[in-house]
Formats: C-alpha cells, sequence, structure tokens
C-alpha cells in the first residue's frame, strides 16, 4: 500500500474526553475509512508514525437524526479504531502529522 493509501485509510485522530484517558494506557482512537480493515489500520499506523502495534479494535459508529434550524437531517455513519501500541511506544496526536 502506498503512502497515499496510508492516508486514506487513517483519517483523523478522535480527541475527546474517552479517548484521552485511553491514551495513558497506550490506546490512540483514530477515525478511519468504512471499508479500512484490521490489518490495514495496523500497516497504516505502523508506517506513518513508525510505532509497533499490538492489536486493533475496531467499531461502527452509528449516525445521528439531528435537527439544525428546524430543518431534520442525518449524521453520517463514522468508523473508529482503537489501536493498542507496544510498551515504550507513543505518538502525540495532538501535533499532527
Amino acid at each position: 500500500m502506498s503512502t497515499l493509501g496510508h492516508y486514506d485509510v487513517i483519517r483523523s485522530p478522535v480527541i475527546t474526553e474517552k479517548s484521552t484517558a485511553a491514551s495513558e494506557h497506550n490506546k490512540l482512537v483514530f477515525l478511519v475509512a468504512r471499508d479500512a480493515t484490521k490489518p490495514q489500520i495496523k500497516e497504516a499506523v505502523e508506517t506513518l508514525f513508525k510505532v509497533k502495534v499490538t492489536a486493533v479494535n475496531t467499531l461502527v459508529r452509528k449516525g445521528k437524526n439531528k435537527r439544525f434550524r428546524g430543518v431534520a437531517g442525518r449524521q453520517s455513519d463514522s468508523k473508529r479504531a482503537v489501536v493498542t501500541l507496544a510498551e515504550g511506544n507513543t505518538i502525540d496526536v495532538t501535533t499532527g502529522l
């Protein structure tokens, strides 16, 4: 997979209170492509950040129905990956690539 492909797999880091708490246990949360597989996510994170990944867990967050200024709409579904890093490896996702 090319470098461009890695950037297509990993869309962005998820910066929330829950994901920040998980980072204390060597876990990071990324927004990934809907069709990305666990081996693709592992390869992309290892290549882009030069770290060792021990596990990848994925989940699909279903979109919600929302209203904005009285107009009904729907948020799109999103896929997230919880990546566990090996001991001694760290990534500072707040600085960007």
